[in-house]
């Protein structure tokens, strides 16, 4: 895989990281439980977060060892293979406390990847 391409994937996690915290902005726990597109938004965010982090080369995920890209990947497999188990509490403790300085962390690697690329 290409610098190119781990650079979308990363841009990919974060994008949908910010979309997820914003979503949930203002909102309550509850409100997962009885608002549908919420929940249904939450959840498909993060499995695609989860999805973008499996696609990352191995040699990035080596170079940047303070993202937690397995608990990310396992996040994913558990939304998608355990959809009718999804512990609501986990997801949002998730989207409010994890997703905030994984968001930083992502933008403070695409600033740096973006630096090499005008420096190259």
């Amino acid at each position: 895989m290409s610098r190119h391409e781990d650079r979308i994937r990363l841009r990919h996690m974060a994008d949908c990281a910010s979309e997820a915290v914003s979503i949930a902005r203002g909102r309550v726990r509850g409100d997962l439980d009885i608002d549908r597109q919420l929940n249904l938004s939450l959840v498909r965010l993060l499995e695609v977060v989860g999805e973008a982090a499996s696609r990352v080369s191995e040699s990035t995920r080596t170079r940047y060892p303070e993202i937690p890209w397995t608990h990310i990947v396992g996040l994913r497999n558990r939304l998608i293979h355990g959809y009718d188990e999804v512990d609501f509490d986990i997801l949002w403790d998730i989207v409010q406390y994890d997703l905030p300085p994984l968001i930083r962390e992502l933008g403070r690697i695409l600033g740096e990847i973006e630096q090499k690329r005008e420096n190259t």
